[in-house]
């Protein structure tokens, strides 16, 4: 029988530093939750919304798989790297940061925010060259059906890739509309992330920002109960 943990929207973390407002469905920053650490390989999930103008100055990662997904507005990174470059709703980023990157985000806009979802993924693999990857998914391509989004870079599968054996997908979720999607393996869990509708998740009822993650199980069944934007992130269980 499929374990279900239900982390609902009300109860993330949240930080409200004027020029941004925060909400963390894992432990992070001045946010703390021992029973909200990770799920899985997955460590962070931030849903950030950034004032006109605003950001995160120059800081630095190392041997982690960060994306990012702008839902709403423009994100502006700059990196070591050598790029410089803006994020739109319908584009999705990756950065392994490997041995070690500085980069910075800011609001692309001056006076509308920015909403962009960020997540990190612990990698497979410790010390690797950094990378950098974006790519634009046309939205068309996920309306009752998962677009896949990233990929294990060992993997010919689509999407931008990353070092980890994960996966992650969004759907447009039309009311009345029914999703099954099978695991990669019986070590891998997936959390799924309400970015805006009503579903259900093996069972549990998600609305707006709910979350999910759904273990013990070799399929999960999404059903949708209003149009739905969901995001899903496959990842090994065992760390």
């Amino acid at each position: 029988m499929s374990k279900v943990v239900f982390h609902a929207a009300g109860l993330r973390g949240h930080a409200d530093h004027g020029w941004l407002n925060a909400h963390h469905s894992f432990s992070f920053a001045g946010y703390y939750d021992p029973t909200k650490i990770h799920f899985g390989a997955l460590r962070v999930l931030n849903d950030d919304i950034v004032a006109g103008g605003q950001g995160f100055g120059k800081h630095p990662h190392d041997n982690m798989e960060i994306i990012t997904v702008v839902l709403d507005g423009a994100l502006e990174h700059k990196d070591s790297m050598g790029h410089t470059q803006a994020i739109y709703p319908g584009e999705v980023q990756v950065m392994s940061a490997g041995t070690g990157v500085f980069h910075s985000e800011y609001n692309h806009d001056d006076t509308d925010p920015v909403n962009l979802l960020q997540l990190w993924i612990f990698p497979d693999k410790k010390n690797v060259e950094p990378r950098y990857g974006q790519t634009v998914f046309d939205e068309k391509e996920r309306v009752n059906k998962l677009q896949m989004l990233v990929s294990p870079i060992d993997k010919e599968d689509e999407g931008l890739k990353i070092h980890q054996d994960a996966w992650i997908y969004r759907t447009s979720l039309k009311e009345g509309n029914t999703i099954q999607h099978k695991l990669h393996s019986d070590h891998h869990g997936i959390y799924v992330f309400l970015i805006d509708g009503n579903i259900t998740a093996n069972g549990q009822e998600l609305t707006k920002r709910d979350a999910a993650g759904v273990s013990n199980t070799e399929t999960l069944e999404l059903k949708a109960l209003a149009d739905s934007d969901v995001l899903l992130v496959e990842v090994p269980m065992q760390m």
